[in-house]
């Protein structure tokens, strides 16, 4: 069901690479809200996801990019702007890539080529990729900017691995470029941190399963789901959350603050 929340509003959406991708299910919702949008991922990941049915599904074009690429991100926000007919009223960053959990490295064995890499793509790429929206002067007064997190980047979880370094990073240029952007063009910035997420990604993490099952123990109100985080991405996307900005927010049931639950002590408990 739908309230016209982005009714009139334009924007482009990264990383959406099959339905169980958080940015699919984000386009999908944007959709139901009445806005419009281009997508784009990496040219390679297009080759792996079903990116044309969601296009298709939601009247929308793509441009492929790699995010972190200055020439494709210039192009893709001239060419979204053209195509929309328009400034953007929002962008979500949903993108994410370790090449050291992909090759199994362990934390205290990193291949530094590999960490650069996934540091450009997580991370580096958010900042990037604003640059390239800031100096276009491509969004609208009021827009809504959000990327993607987890909170390993405040708290240890061992096989997230670089994964880890990479949020935090990407946190930071959140705070940081959303004064820049607040100040002087009265956008927002913000961070989601979600609940962990069965996506393509997510599922590359060493010991996965045990992250959404122990998450869902200690969550009061249980795991996000990827439709529920797009449902609270479009709330930053809309008019409703003007003023809120440089924000981290947790969208995890209530995991963040929980010390222990029930249900864990029951577990070591005979």
């Amino acid at each position: 069901m739908g309230y016209n929340l982005l009714k009139g509003k334009r924007g482009i959406i990264f990383g959406a690479l099959d339905e169980n991708s958080i940015a699919w299910k984000t386009a999908e919702r944007v959709h139901e809200e009445g806005g419009t949008f281009v997508l784009t991922n990496a040219p390679i990941a297009m080759r792996m996801g079903q990116i044309k049915a969601l296009a298709e599904k939601t009247s929308s074009e793509i441009i492929p990019a790699d995010a972190t690429n200055e020439e494709d991100l210039e192009n893709l926000v001239s060419k979204s702007v053209e195509i929309l007919g328009g400034k953007l009223d929002f962008v979500l960053h949903s993108i994410g890539m370790s090449v050291n959990v992909r090759k199994g490295r362990a934390y205290t064995d990193e291949k530094y080529d590999f960490t650069t890499k996934g540091w450009d793509v997580s991370a580096l790429s958010f900042h990037k990729v604003m640059q390239s929206l800031y100096k276009a002067d491509a969004m609208s007064e009021w827009g809504s900017i959000v990327a993607l997190t987890y909170m390993a980047a405040q708290r240890t979880f061992p096989d997230y691995n670089d994964m880890a370094d990479n949020k935090a990073y990407l946190e930071s240029v959140a705070r940081s470029f959303g004064y820049f952007f607040g100040k002087e063009k009265k956008v927002r910035v913000n961070t989601i941190s979600q609940s962990p997420t069965p996506t393509t990604a997510g599922q590359g993490v060493k010991g996965f399963d045990g992250f959404i099952s122990y998450a869902e123990k200690m969550s009061p109100l249980g795991n996000a789901t990827a439709a529920d985080c797009a449902d609270y991405t479009i709330s930053l996307f809309s008019d409703l959350t003007k003023k809120v900005t440089m924000q981290n927010l947790f969208h995890d049931g209530g995991f963040s603050n929980t010390g222990v639950s029930q249900e864990v002590i029951d577990e070591f408990t005979e």
